[in-house]
């Protein structure tokens, strides 16, 4: 997505979906800082506002991680993201339904190991 004159500025959501297909295509992976928002600006041809409403949209939803006088990161899935340090509420909602979800899991599991006790004792007896 480089600038051309004719060409409609591009908006933060195309910067966003822009930097996300980086993301999948691999060209960025876990770790790697994503270019310098100025830099990014002038690339585009758009106001460092732009930028910065960009990668907060990745930000929120948990793809990036902006450190403060270091710069944007990717985010590493397998690494947790300590409290603080961001990971957007896009992230953190989607963490909040997985705990649920494993809390639930976890029920399901008792009460089948129940249930099989009690087939179990009620096969024995009907044999005896």
């Amino acid at each position: 997505m480089e600038k051309s004159p004719a060409a409609p500025r591009p908006t933060a959501k195309d910067i966003a979906a822009d930097m996300r297909q980086r993301l999948v295509s691999g060209e960025l992976g876990p770790g790697d800082r994503l270019p310098a928002a100025r830099d990014l600006a002038k690339k585009y041809g758009v106001t460092l506002v732009k930028v910065q409403n960009a990668y907060r949209e990745l930000s929120e939803e948990g793809l990036v991680i902006s450190q403060q006088g270091r710069g944007t990161f990717v985010v590493d899935p397998a690494q947790p993201i300590a409290d603080g340090q961001g990971g957007g509420s896009a992230f953190l909602a989607l963490a909040s339904e997985l705990s649920a979800m494993h809390e639930t899991i976890r029920r399901l599991d008792e009460r089948l190991d129940r249930l099989e006790r009690i087939v179990g004792a009620e096969g024995t007896r009907s044999v005896s």
